[in-house]
């Protein structure tokens, strides 16, 4: 997209707001799906999470995708969106029994991380089949809340409980259709991930009906210029070819199976703010935006670096700034970074805003979230209007009658 695109849209539907280009979507799905060209059934199942709007979920199924789901919410989005029921698989984490029925009535494939709930709904629904999810005991990921195949993770069910879990499934009977594990995002070291796959594979050698083996994601994206990211490319040549080996050793031709989010929208998003005030101290120029952690909370949450880019400005010369947001508490997007010239009015922009980045957002300090726009064919098509005063009291019971009688108001001390 242009800046001048970016521009308008702020003109034609307001700021703060967040835009999502779709063609950088399609093609972030066909370089994945290229990348796996000789498997002969690759699925890949965009993880909701990263960016839910419906839109968002409608464009994924059009490109063929299915649907990684977390709640019982993500999966009714996904039905509303059009996916057919056997293209979403819910994994979800720490939920209630009758959370994972109610999936499950709706038709959506199973995903279980723990053998409680493993053995709970082998013995009441022994025909429904079910995939599990695995704790490889590998680390991928680049902080530790984004790392989740440590030995104390509470995502998975851990290598060393197989023998524990082949006794649940034998005394159940239930079926087994499926093997996954994820161990956490911005995976770059191609052959830590082929190692936690060789565990998979090894473990999946313990059941005979698969149908798949779900590989997780957590592919890395650049976030700046000249910054690291995952060989897609090259994970994609050795991962197939050791799939379609172990395809071949196991007797079956079984689905390859991804669950990129990520991936898929980071690079599609641009959140766009506007400049409120330019502020000298007596070390720091801070340029502070309609903006906070109540819309994009990864700088602080995770020290996530989103380039920002004054697009009013974008020849301009560079100065310090720290730009920081109207949150009553620090909400800092970066320190003496490098931007062009920033005077009060302009627009900055934050790249990489596609993941993780709205569907986190909040109304903290009872700010409103913002819009979100997608630019689809060259023209800019609104998908969620900018939140309202009504928004936030919609769901709030008037509780006046609560303090007063009929002919006297109580005293407040």
């Amino acid at each position: 997209m242009k800046y001048s695109d970016l521009l308008n849209i702020t003109q034609e539907h307001g700021n703060p707001v967040y835009v999502y280009d779709a063609e950088k979507i399609i093609s972030q799905f066909n370089r994945l799906t290229n990348a796996f060209s000789t498997v002969k059934n690759l699925k890949l199942n965009y993880a909701a999470k990263a960016l839910s709007n419906l839109a968002i979920l409608k464009l994924m199924n059009k490109l063929g995708s299915g649907l990684d789901t977390v709640s019982i919410q993500e999966v009714k989005l996904g039905l509303l969106a059009g996916f057919k029921p056997e293209s979403i698989i819910y994994t979800p984490n720490g939920v209630s029994l009758e959370e994972i029925e109610a999936a499950a009535a709706l038709g959506v494939r199973i995903n279980i991380d723990n053998l409680s709930i493993l053995e709970q709904f082998g013995s009441t629904h022994p025909d429904i089949p079910v995939c599990i999810r695995i704790n490889p005991h590998v680390m991928a990921g680049g902080n530790s809340n984004i790392s989740v195949g440590h030995i104390d993770s509470k995502f998975g069910v851990s290598i060393h409980q197989i023998p524990h879990l082949l006794r649940i499934v034998e005394l159940t009977k239930m079926k087994i259709n499926g093997i996954h594990m994820h161990t956490g995002s911005d995976i770059l070291d191609i052959d830590v991930f082929l190692y936690a796959s060789e565990i998979l594979f090894e473990t999946a050698k313990n059941f005979k009906e698969l149908d798949f083996i779900d590989f997780g994601s957590g592919f890395k994206v650049p976030y700046k210029n000249g910054d690291i990211e995952t060989n897609i490319e090259e994970l994609g040549e050795k991962l197939s070819k050791r799939f379609n080996e172990f395809c071949e050793g196991y007797g079956k031709e079984l689905t390859l199976a991804f669950e990129p989010g990520k991936f898929l929208v980071s690079e599609a998003g641009y959140f766009l703010a506007k400049v409120n005030v330019v502020k000298q101290t007596t070390s720091t120029v801070f340029a502070s935006v309609d903006s906070g952690f109540n819309h994009l909370i990864r700088p602080m949450l995770y020290g996530a670096n989103h380039q920002i880019i004054n697009i009013s400005n974008p020849k301009g010369r560079e100065r310090y700034y720290s730009v920081v947001g109207y949150i009553c508490e620090t909400d800092t997007f970066a320190n003496n970074r490098r931007i062009n010239e920033i005077t009060e009015g302009d627009i900055l922009c934050f790249k990489n805003a596609g993941a993780y980045c709205f569907t986190m957002a909040s109304n903290y300090n009872s700010r409103y979230r913002p819009a979100e726009v997608l630019w689809y064919q060259g023209k800019s098509l609104l998908i969620r209007e900018r939140e309202s005063f009504d928004d936030l009291i919609r769901n709030q019971i008037d509780v006046k009658d609560l303090f007063e009688t009929k002919n006297q108001k109580v005293a407040v001390k």
